[in-house]
């Protein structure tokens, strides 16, 4: 039988009557556990209620993320076990969790079916509340849970359908005024045939063509005052020509570092008699050139964008394998790229010494997706967010995403990784980001995830061995 005095001194039990006392030390008993030694395991039958008397514990949860682990506790009173007892034949037949004890420490226990009467019988109101809170609850975080998973998909998606946007548009415009421009220059070369230019100066020009086109990307850069310049010096050469609407003419010739002395260059090639032809299709031939490198650089955009999106979402990659993290920030980046506000400029500062890692791709993925999510709300459209790599103590990889905010302050540090809670205005965050991300760094990885913050600086640590853990 148990000493009632030492029941008496638990938090859990210490507004309970002499009666209630008496009949819990004669129906439970004090055991004591090893240091390591394991009081409950996760999927056991659930066949007791415990109670810490003294020493300190720490709690252990399978997850679909993997395992997560409290804080060790040496606060007497704490309980673990078969909590849910008192709901009869509605309880779960086994733990939900591990329970080990991390120093020498002794534990009240009461077998399951007791507490459950006792439960049912001294506080049967109680149990109901209870009841409908427990059912509530699980209900909401599912609903809860897959949201924010939506919510954060909708934010890439949105960043992602923007950048693509762009070069697609780009890349249509192009389209349709090459069509014209190609129709264009058949006439012109048709013209130029049915004036009777010998096909040795045809390929003079042509050749003369391909020179300049190759030579616009090698072209020295110049101010807009030099090219307004150039291109009024190149008109006037031009109408005194003969060439009509040289104006219109010049900007594209200007472009591929055509001047006056190439005018010179057509006129020798072509002779005198076919220079205002050869230089319409000179000209048009010019602009081809550059509208197919713009649909070049178009789709190079959407096909970077979309191996951006693929690296992003690990579609061809096993779930668990040895990744780069320098690779999978940069996708997630890419991906936020559209969703970034105009007054945030972004930094990298990634550690060239860094090694891949083993981890699950798509799941730090997902890590460093609420990270800057909440990195970008903290600073309301202003200031600057870094993200940067590290290698700790030759074991560890460090991962920081940090924002130049108002900051986490103190007493919020261990509350923010807690499921619901959040700093945000009620319909604007779920408050549960950071306890997935913590889940999957912890349970999943075997890391860490933590917060340092002071107004103007603020780092969410993640922390990731180098190496695969033990199985």
């Amino acid at each position: 039988m148990t000493d009632p005095e030492v029941l008496r001194g638990l938090f859990l039990f210490e507004r309970l009557d002499d009666e209630k006392i008496a009949w819990l030390a004669s129906h439970g008993e004090e055991r004591d556990y090893g240091a390591g030694e394991t009081v409950v395991r996760q999927g056991d039958p659930a066949e007791s209620f415990f109670v810490l008397v003294d020493g300190e514990v720490m709690m252990t949860t399978e997850t679909p993320a993997g395992p997560v682990s409290m804080a060790p506790t040496s606060q007497p009173g704490v309980y673990a076990g078969a909590t849910s007892a008192y709901l009869g034949d509605r309880a779960p037949d086994s733990y939900a969790h591990s329970l080990r004890a991390t120093k020498p420490s002794r534990l009240f226990v009461l077998p399951a079916r007791k507490y459950g009467h006792m439960i049912g019988e001294w506080f049967p109101m109680a149990v109901h509340l209870l009841d409908g809170v427990r059912l509530g609850g699980l209900a909401q975080r599912d609903f809860i849970d897959r949201r924010q998973r939506l919510t954060a998909l909708g934010t890439i998606t949105a960043g992602l359908t923007h950048e693509l946007n762009n070069p697609a548009a780009a890349a249509v415009r192009a389209v349709g005024e090459l069509r014209e421009m190609v129709r264009s220059s058949r006439r012109e070369l048709a013209a130029l045939a049915e004036a009777g230019i010998p096909a040795d100066r045809l390929r003079a020009l042509i050749d003369l063509q391909e020179g300049c086109t190759e030579g616009a990307g090698e072209a020295p850069a110049r101010s807009p005052l030099e090219i307004s310049d150039a291109e009024d010096a190149l008109g006037e050469a031009l109408e005194e020509a003969g060439v009509p609407d040289g104006w219109e003419l010049a900007p594209a010739l200007v472009s591929a570092g055509f001047g006056p002395d190439g005018l010179d260059a057509v006129r020798e090639a072509v002779g005198e008699e076919h220079l205002p032809g050869a230089v319409r299709w000179l000209s048009e031939a010019i602009e081809i050139g550059q509208m197919l490198d713009e649909v070049t650089d178009a789709t190079g955009r959407i096909s970077s964008l979309l191996a951006s999106a693929k690296q992003y979402s690990q579609m061809d990659r096993a779930p668990y394998q040895t990744v780069d993290v320098r690779e999978l920030l940069d996708s997630t980046l890419a991906m936020f790229k559209g969703k970034i506000p105009p007054g945030v400029s972004v930094a990298t500062d990634y550690d060239p010494e860094l090694p891949p890692i083993p981890g699950y791709a798509g799941e730090l993925n997902q890590v460093w997706t609420n990270l800057i999510h909440n990195a970008l709300d903290a600073m309301n459209g202003s200031g600057t967010l870094t993200v940067r790599t590290r290698v700790e103590h030759d074991t560890t990889a460090l991962v920081e995403v940090c924002d130049t905010g108002p900051g986490v302050p103190e007493h919020l540090h261990e509350r923010i990784f807690e499921p619901f809670f959040t700093t945000k205005a009620v319909g604007e965050g779920t408050g549960l980001g950071l306890d997935i991300s913590y889940r999957i760094v912890a349970g999943r990885h075997g890391g860490d995830l933590r917060v340092e913050s002071v107004p103007g600086d603020t780092r969410f640590q993640v922390r990731l061995p180098l190496t695969e853990p033990p199985a």
